[in-house]
């Protein structure tokens, strides 16, 4: 069974821009959410997207993750 990450990768077009979402989804709550940012992150480390954008709940690194937007590479 896919993550919610993997489900919004493998649904996401090479090349296209992606938000992930929150309404209307598990991800509305918020430990869920930075959950699935940080497996999106580690896509990153793999090369599998390049993260656009990001917000934190704070200015620390460990905050959690409000906002995440990447490219899917491959």
């Amino acid at each position: 069974m896919r993550t919610i990450a993997e489900r919004v990768y493998v649904d996401a077009s090479s090349g296209a821009t992606v938000a992930l979402p929150k309404a209307g989804t598990r991800l509305e709550n918020r430990y869920v959410f930075d959950a699935s940012a940080r497996e999106i992150k580690a896509m990153a480390e793999q090369g599998l997207v390049k993260i656009v954008s990001e917000r934190r709940a704070a200015e620390d690194a460990n905050a959690l993750i409000t906002d995440i937007v990447f490219v899917k590479i491959r």
